[in-house]
């Protein structure tokens, strides 16, 4: 006989313009296959739609050549070469009746580029001996209306891969969405540092941009951290 103080986990759920077939949703990690291994990875999250759950979704996946975690394998979305991949698994969890998510990120100063040989972005200059020792450069204006631009483009080819929803990531101090957010890396004096509301501006205006870009027919998702992880 079922228990009914767990019923609610079994019934549909409406997220924004979809609606997930039960309560089980799989958050997005990385599983070691990610750019590298598209069959894998899809095979990986087909398994999960075919048990049951609801909401499948891939990992980190970058948004662009200046967000590079090479050697990790992340999913990319760099331009219109990396959907039939990522495809291959909205279609694979598609076919057992789940939604598929997708994570969008530029991971800041998280990024060694060690295959583009790009500067790594932050809201501030800084040296940085994370995974490889870099120096990042602060974003002035031009970068910031760049990475709002790369950030939609991704959300568009994302809708056009098929998933269902899409994430702003800022968390787990890997996303350059969250540097601004922190304090202790964001020491801008213009209209992005400062004050709480100034430091979340960038935050706001991914949402906003995603959210004019696909949310007609994709639901939009934010994942953010509220632990500063003091000593990373």
């Amino acid at each position: 006989m079922a228990d009914s103080n767990y019923s609610i986990l079994f019934e549909p759920l409406k997220i924004g313009p979809v609606t997930a077939r039960n309560r089980f949703f799989q958050v997005p990690h990385c599983n070691g296959m990610g750019h590298l291994r598209p069959q894998a990875d899809a095979a990986t999250r087909a398994i999960k739609a075919e048990g049951g759950w609801a909401v499948v979704c891939n990992q980190e996946t970058e948004i662009h050549p200046s967000s590079d975690l090479t050697p990790f394998p992340e999913g990319r979305l760099w331009d219109e070469r990396d959907i039939p991949a990522l495809r291959l698994m909205t279609e694979s969890v598609h076919k057992h009746g789940a939604l598929a998510a997708i994570e969008l990120a530029h991971n800041g100063n998280h990024a060694g580029n060690l295959s583009t040989r790009s500067t790594s972005f932050a809201p501030t200059d800084m040296a940085i001996d994370l995974l490889v020792p870099k120096q990042a450069r602060a974003m002035d204006k031009s970068d910031i209306r760049n990475l709002r631009q790369w950030h939609r483009a991704a959300a568009l080819r994302a809708k056009e891969a098929g998933f269902d929803i899409i994430y702003v990531y800022a968390g787990h101090h890997m996303a350059l969405a969250q540097h601004f957010l922190l304090p202790k890396i964001n020491d801008r004096m213009d209209e992005y540092g400062g004050s709480l509301e100034n430091r979340a501006r960038l935050i706001r205006e991914l949402i906003e941009d995603t959210k004019e870009a696909v949310g007609d027919s994709c639901a939009v998702a934010f994942r953010f951290a509220v632990d500063e992880m003091e000593g990373i």
